[in-house]
This record gives C-alpha cells, structure tokens and sequence, in this order.
C-alpha cells in the first residue's frame, strides 16, 4: 500500500475507473436479482412471525381446553356432593339441618350451572381461535408457495451468474488494492450516496456524466491534464476525461 502515494496523478484516476467499471459490472448482475432477495428475507420473516401467531394460538386453545376439562372435574365433584347431600338429607333430624343441606345441594347446583355456562363459553372461544389458526396455517402455506417460486427464482438466477460474479468480485477486491486508501474512502462514500453506484463518471458533452450539470471549458481542460482529482460541484462525483476513461479496460 506504501507504493500507491507514489502514483501519478492519471495512475491514481486509472485505479479508479478501473474499480468503477468492475463494480458498475457487479451492480449489473445485482440489478438482474432486483427485489428478489429483500422479497425472500421479508417472506421468510413474515412467515416466521406467522409461525409464532399459529403456536401461540395453539398455545391458546390449549389453556382453554385444560380449563375445560377443570370445569368438568368441578361439575362431577358438584355431583357427587349432591348426591352424598342428598343421602344426608334422608337422615336429618330437624328441619334446621334439613335446610341447611338443601341450602350446600342449592349451591353445588349453582356451581354446575356457573362451569356448564364457563364450558359453552370456553366451547365457543376454541371454535374462534380453531378458526383463526386455520387461517393462519391456510396463510403460512400460501407465504411459503410464495417463498419457494421467489427463492426458485433467485436461485436461478444466482446458478446463471454465479461464474461471472465471482470473477468480477475477485477482480474487484484487486483493484481496491491499487487504490490509495483515503482516495478508496472517498470514492465509497460517494457510491453509497447514489442508487447507480457511479462515483467515477466521464465528461460527456460538455457535462459531468452523473448529475448532467454543465461543466466549463476551463475545468474540463484541467480535467484532461490530470494534475489533480477534479470534482463535480454539483454532485460530488469525481471527474475523468472521456479519453482516459475510455483508455481503462477491465477482463
């Protein structure tokens, strides 16, 4: 890396356009994937969330079904109560404990009433939440038929491009080491600020070839003397000549 700041000026734009064609190549191969792979990771997300509703609905009916069967325990304990108060009642002695059983047979009954109307609730509730993870599970299988024709599709097109890219990332990574480190920063940091991935652009028609904006005579000869790095004051794009860029070949 020492040896870099000991290029020229026209070297230093060079090593630059070069890392540019290369990775203007690999953006090309990144647009043919297009949305594919922020598609595939937000259905896989979107399907472990709906993954997580199923179980907890599951989960739900689950806790109702046990307080179900709580509910059928209290109504046969209420029976068998009743059945041994009204054993007791055939043995009474006066009427004040003859009242007070029918009073515990009254409200065992009461009890049994209260769970049968808790069941039919708790009955009801599970046919809701039944209904419910139905469609969830109708939903997770129709997310995942998505999935699988998306991830069919991007694997396809990775399968086409896979050679291609594999060279222009190895070709990249080279290039980079032919770049002075802070002239690499600045060069990254303008890339990430645009969409197309350009921070080197060519002079076309008397206007820098990234925002269009109009660049002088003046300038544009100093350009073509590559004395020093020339940038556009309208996007910050770093300018070469068309010459030189056309000058930059990549394998």
């Amino acid at each position: 890396m020492a040896q870099v700041k000991e290029f020229s000026v026209q070297e230093r734009l060079s090593s630059l356009v070069h890392l540019q064609k290369i990775e203007s190549k690999l953006d090309e191969i990144h647009i043919l994937k297009g949305e594919l792979p922020m598609e595939v990771a937000d259905l896989e997300d979107e399907i472990q969330g709906l993954y997580a509703r199923q179980t907890r609905i599951e989960e739900e009916i689950n806790g109702v079904t046990e307080f179900i069967e709580q509910r059928k325990l209290a109504i046969k304990e209420a029976e068998a109560l009743v059945k041994k108060y009204e054993k007791q009642s055939n043995d009474v002695k006066n009427n004040r404990e003859f009242e007070a059983i029918n009073k515990e047979i009254e409200m065992q009954q009461l009890e049994m009433k209260l769970a049968e109307k808790h069941i039919k609730d708790a009955t009801d509730e599970i046919g809701e939440k039944a209904i419910a993870l139905e469609k969830a599970k109708k939903n997770i299988a129709a997310k995942e038929g998505v999935l699988a024709t998306k991830k069919n599709e991007l694997e396809k097109i990775i399968a086409s491009n896979e050679k291609e890219e594999k060279h222009y990332n190895k070709l990249a990574a080279d290039a980079r080491e032919h770049v002075e480190s802070r002239l690499l920063t600045s060069y990254e940091k303008i890339r990430k600020n645009y969409r197309n991935g350009l921070a080197v652009v060519q002079v076309q028609r008397d206007a820098c070839g990234g925002c269009f904006n109009a660049i002088p005579p003046q300038k544009q000869s100093e350009i073509k003397q590559h004395k020093k790095i020339m940038i556009c004051e309208n996007c910050g794009r770093i300018l070469v000549d068309e010459d030189l860029h056309k000058s930059v070949e990549i394998k």
